[in-house]
């Protein structure tokens, strides 16, 4: 065997002692009852929230839902009005910034327009004195690291817009901070850019196992890149979860809104079932029908609702079958979109002139179309039909 070689092998690489260095100082961050008020305006209400140490966690929430003035909080950019922030272990209510450890990615990447890549990729590190030395060191090491070694010399104009993105993440990361912070960093760039860019940002978050913290209003952005999503409105969080679990089990219409693609059914509770997993609720919708859902227990008689997404629906011709099935209701054609890879459909219940939309590829709408105008039947199982509890 090749002794020179084995050895070789044996050494890390520059870039696996750094992703060890990250991974090994990734922590998590708490808030508890944390508010924050302008005057008597009140923009984050009492939150409370754990994000692990090394996951990726968006905030999500349309605007003004108090998703950014959260992640200023963390960052130190903005005072706590009460309640307490953790970093680790450490209390950092009153700390500045800098001495947070954390780095902050803006949406407008704020990079010196005067200064090459290379230099504003080292200049916090020489706000922070270190050596010279070290400094090159470390700036060639994340350059090669997010693939801009060879555009180190060139203006943020001569870039295009993934390769700013880049630079502002090289930024941030070199001075090896514990948590990163990203304020909607993928905004500015068009669609299919977009979606290469989130790709490249969740590679890099589980290379380094780094804690993530992202602020972004995209549905879709927070599905791709999240272990939790963390969904706000009007200042207090709504929903915590995985994106599978917001995704398939929204638990306010607020969220089931927000996801997008689901119709919500606004009732009174008439019958409270118990199934193996989960309560079976009957819920009775005026002028449309009852409906089966799973949720937890809730009270005879309250006031509810539930959701079904709008691909989990059957559509089928008028007459049903069998009209005395729960999970069905009658419903007029009234719009029809294709899309692409999904045909839309939107219909209407004529009795109550409550608006639907139905979801279908578009390769089994072709096989089975209908027209505008027509009646059609919509199905769906109680597996798919979601109790939202408020």
């Amino acid at each position: 065997m090749n002794s020179s070689v084995s050895a070789s092998e044996a050494q890390p690489t520059a870039t696996a002692k750094l992703q060890q260095e990250l991974a090994s100082q990734a922590v998590g961050v708490t808030l508890r009852a944390v508010t924050k008020k302008y005057g008597s305006f009140t923009a984050v209400e009492n939150i409370s929230l754990d994000i692990p140490a090394g996951s990726y966690t968006c905030l999500l929430g349309p605007s003004g839902c108090g998703k950014t003035t959260t992640l200023r909080m963390i960052a130190g950019h903005e005072d706590i009005t009460s309640g307490e922030l953790l970093i680790g272990d450490r209390r950092v209510n009153d700390l500045p910034p800098a001495q947070r450890n954390t780095a902050m990615m803006f949406q407008n990447y704020a990079l010196f327009p005067h200064k090459t890549v290379w230099e504003n990729v080292e200049f916090g590190l020489k706000m922070r004195n270190l050596p010279k030395a070290e400094r090159i060191q470390r700036v060639d090491e994340i350059l090669e690291i997010v693939g801009l070694t060879k555009f180190a010399q060139r203006k943020p104009a001569k870039l295009s817009g993934g390769q700013q993105q880049r630079a502002a993440l090289a930024r941030a990361l070199v001075t090896r901070p514990q948590v990163l912070l990203l304020d909607e960093p993928l905004s500015a760039l068009d669609e299919n850019l977009r979606v290469r860019t989130r790709s490249e940002l969740r590679k890099l978050q589980k290379q380094f196992g780094m804690t993530f913290i992202q602020v972004t209003h995209g549905q879709d952005e927070a599905f791709a890149l999240s272990d939790q999503i963390v969904v706000m409105d009007h200042g207090r969080i709504d929903q915590i979860g995985t994106p599978e679990q917001i995704f398939q089990m929204p638990a306010s219409r607020f969220v089931a809104r927000f996801v997008g693609d689901n119709n919500i059914f606004v009732g009174k509770i008439s019958d409270v079932l118990q199934g193996n997993q989960y309560a079976i609720l009957r819920l009775d919708v005026d002028g449309i029908g009852s409906f089966l859902c799973r949720g937890q227990a809730a009270d005879l008689g309250m006031t509810a609702a539930c959701c079904v997404r709008s691909d989990s629906m059957t559509m089928t011709p008028y007459p049903p079958t069998d009209s005395t099935l729960p999970n069905q209701l009658t419903a007029r054609v009234v719009a029809i979109e294709f899309t692409g890879y999904v045909t839309r459909v939107s219909l209407m219940v004529e009795a109550t002139g409550a608006e639907l939309t139905y979801k279908v590829r578009s390769h089994d709408w072709i096989a089975n179309p209908v027209q505008e105008g027509q009646l059609v039947t919509l199905s769906w199982t109680t597996e798919n039909c979601v109790f939202l509890s408020h």
